[in-house]
């Protein structure tokens, strides 16, 4: 969203993640109920972001979808009677409560900010925008080479 430069749809958006618009909108209905993004309706339309990019964490993003839990497993308690059971039930407790906060405290490191600028580098990396750049490796392509972006 940050790189189109205006509102993006939710079809827009369902498009480039490969899903549909209704889990779109049904996923940045979260997202805008914590004010991380914005929507606006009618021609021209769409969806923005709310606030810089800086100023949103992964752990923001995680709390507006309800946060789901990362941890892939739970306790069993098939045998509540049983002391080993019990034991080896409070030591798994504790050591999830521990993953949760390093994962929340890594989460509230990462923002949308320097995510944005990992992608923005690697992408200028990846077509090395220092050297004239062509569609077809051929240096006589105007076409490309007038196609490439300016520093401005």
């Amino acid at each position: 969203m940050q790189a189109h430069g205006k509102p993006m749809t939710s079809a827009e958006l369902a498009l480039c993640m490969d899903t549909n618009p209704v889990v779109v909108r049904r996923t940045m209905a979260g997202l805008r109920d914590k004010g991380l993004v914005h929507s606006e309706k009618g021609h021209g339309g769409g969806w923005t972001i709310a606030r810089p990019l800086a100023a949103i964490s992964l752990l923001d993003i995680h709390e507006s979808l309800g946060e789901p839990d990362v941890i892939g497993f739970a306790n069993k308690d098939e045998s509540p009677g049983c002391l080993i059971e019990q034991a080896v039930n409070r030591e798994l407790d504790a050591t999830m409560e521990e993953m949760r906060a390093v994962y929340r405290a890594r989460m509230r490191s990462i923002t949308l900010g320097a995510i944005w600028d990992d992608v923005r580098e690697r992408f200028m990396a990846h077509h090395d925008y220092n050297k004239d750049y062509t569609h077809d490796d051929n240096p006589g392509n105007a076409h490309a080479r007038d196609a490439r972006p300016r520093d401005e």
